[in-house]
C-alpha cells in the first residue's frame, strides 16, 4: 500500500488546523467557563498519558520501579529542580529499584 497519499493528507490537515486556529480565535469569543474547562481537560489528558506510560507495559502492570521514578520526577519538578536533575534522579531511582529486584 502506498503511504505517501495518506501522509500528505495528514500533513495538509495539520497545516490547515494550524493556519485556521489563530484566524478563528480572533473571530469568535469563548466564555471563561469554556476556557477553564479546556485547560482542565488538557491537564487531565496529560496526567492520563503519564499514568498509562508509567503503569502499563505490554498490557500489564509495569511494576513499582517505573511509577516510583515518575513520583521522584514529580516531586523534584514540584520543587522546581533543574530539568537535568529531574531526569537523572528519576532514572537513578528507577534503575536502583530494578537493581534491587523491585520490578
Amino acid at each position: 500500500m502506498n503511504y505517501v497519499l495518506p501522509m500528505v493528507g495528514l500533513a495538509a490537515g495539520t497545516l490547515a488546523f494550524r493556519l485556521v486556529g489563530p484566524y478563528l480565535r480572533s473571530r469568535t469569543t469563548i466564555s471563561p467557563r469554556v476556557e477553564r474547562l479546556v485547560s482542565v481537560a488538557v491537564a487531565v489528558i496529560f496526567v492520563a498519558l503519564i499514568a498509562t506510560s508509567a503503569l502499563i507495559v505490554d498490557y500489564g502492570f509495569a511494576g513499582f520501579a517505573c511509577p516510583a521514578g515518575v513520583l521522584v520526577a514529580a516531586v523534584l519538578a514540584w520543587r522546581n529542580a533543574p530539568f537535568v536533575t529531574i531526569v537523572v534522579a528519576a532514572a537513578a531511582a528507577t534503575a536502583a529499584l530494578r537493581w534491587f529486584g523491585v520490578a
